[in-house]
């Protein structure tokens, strides 16, 4: 099944220059990126988009990591990509994320763990139109080499 999920590089991932190498693992497993942008959070909608973590003891560090500096959020479309991107991604803890995976290959700590991904077609139809307005998703086809936009 054809899905969409929503993906963040962190602040980590940005500051560390990782965006190019952590970007082009989902183009080469045959995902597309039909949208994209480089964004400082602010702090309402970071407590908007962590909101199901808002009694828990870690949140207000959550809140404070996420906006201090800028994201690239992501929209990223394929088959099964939910499930596939997750197991691309790895563990939350990066010391159980697999070598392979993007945590387990760049990540260091659970604070500060490289990426998030949507866990399930909820979450991403959630976390999507909380960070992109419609008009910012390109969808396209590719039929013999040539984007066909739809």
């Amino acid at each position: 099944m054809i899905q969409k999920s929503f993906v963040m590089m962190k602040p980590d991932a940005v500051a560390r220059r990782l965006m190019g190498k952590i970007l082009s693992r989902f183009e080469e497993k045959g995902l597309q990126i039909i949208g994209v942008k480089l964004m400082q959070i602010d702090e309402e909608l970071a407590k908007t988009h962590y909101g199901e973590h808002a009694d828990k003891p870690f949140f207000d560090d959550l809140v404070k990591y996420i906006t201090s500096s800028p994201s690239l959020a992501m929209v990223i479309k394929g088959e099964d990509a939910i499930s596939t991107i997750r197991k691309m991604v790895g563990a939350t803890n990066p010391l159980e994320a697999d070598l392979g995976t993007i945590r387990g290959d760049y990540a260091m700590d659970t604070g500060r763990n490289i990426i998030h991904a949507s866990d399930s077609p909820e979450s991403a139809e959630r976390e999507i139109s909380l960070f992109f307005d419609e008009d910012e998703i390109c969808e396209y086809s590719i039929v013999d080499n040539v984007w066909i936009y739809e």
